[in-house]
């Protein structure tokens, strides 16, 4: 039996790879969520994962929400358990269903937090002229003129970055390629760590041995920046700054897409460069820009 639920496991785990294409962060996530669904069903004398009815999923995620969980992590346990069973249906494992007509729990929308374009200026104007300066600018450039994800930015690699057409070319986070333009101010930037700044710290690591050759941007000893670095970078620029908002990869990514928006850009594009499958996640950003014509006309209009 146990076997029998490994083996199954096993192809799902193939299925996220290699059909859904997801990245090794998602696939963990979806892999961990499984054997809590699995321990549940044994108390209900559930023996297999592939024997649970729609039933038992209800009461798995009605406990889920009695403990405490938010919508959005009860949400995310469902999405899980939905590839799974979709998974065995594609592969003819299963003929029905079990989550089919159960409603996900309605997640509140939390306020799009974004940087003004003052906010982006001076965040811009505040790494010096030295190498980690020069390097440090041109990370803050990219993520404001693309919009990228963290993991995005800190997996590009010099092949991706093509200065005389003047784009980014983007894997993503679900195996879907695209390509992002990069403005006047971005290739600059680029331009000058590409070819005077990151030599040095390639340097810094063949002296040492080793290095990865591929990677876009490096730390001082020439190995590819991290994740923890991304943010060290980002809240020390933004105290230099005097900007009053903790500011993350993810608050650069709203910004370039509000902006955007807020300047006339299509919902349709907009998505194309953010990546989204889904364009309602691009449609969140519409509303910040509604609001906001809702308040210039508030405070503008004589009889508002």
């Amino acid at each position: 039996m146990v076997r029998y639920m490994d083996q199954h496991l096993v192809h799902f785990q193939d299925y996220l790879s290699n059909i859904k294409k997801l990245s090794v962060n998602s696939i963990s996530a979806y892999m961990r969520d499984l054997p809590t669904f699995v321990r549940f069903l044994a108390e209900r004398d559930v023996l297999e994962l592939n024997g649970a009815s729609r039933t038992d999923v209800a009461a798995y995620l009605l406990k889920l929400k009695q403990d405490g969980m938010s919508a959005a992590t009860v949400n995310r346990k469902l999405a899980s358990i939905r590839a799974y069973y979709k998974c065995m249906i594609e592969g003819g494992v299963l003929a029905e269903n079990p989550t089919n007509n159960i409603r996900s729990p309605r997640i509140q929308r939390k306020e799009i937090e974004y940087l003004s374009i003052e906010e982006v200026d001076r965040l811009l104007s505040s790494p010096n002229d030295s190498d980690i300066g020069c390097r440090d600018l041109a990370i803050l450039e990219m993520l404001y003129a693309t919009g990228l994800r963290v993991t995005e930015l800190m997996y590009a690699n010099i092949d991706d970055i093509n200065l005389r057409m003047g784009f980014v070319s983007c894997n993503g986070s679900h195996g879907k390629a695209r390509i992002i333009p990069l403005g006047r101010p971005a290739r600059a930037a680029l331009e000058k760590y590409i070819y005077d700044v990151r030599p040095r710290f390639r340097r810094t690591r063949e002296a040492q041995g080793g290095g990865d050759d591929k990677a876009l941007f490096l730390n001082y000893y020439g190995e590819r920046i991290t994740r923890q670095a991304l943010w060290k970078i980002l809240k020390s620029y933004s105290e230099k700054a005097g900007v009053d908002k903790k500011i993350t990869p993810q608050i650069l990514r709203n910004s370039f897409a509000v902006h955007m928006i807020q300047n006339g850009a299509d919902l349709k594009s907009v998505q194309e460069l953010m990546g989204h499958e889904d364009p309602v996640a691009t449609q969140a950003y519409l509303s910040v820009s509604k609001n906001r014509i809702k308040d210039v006309y508030d405070s503008a209009h004589p009889r508002a």
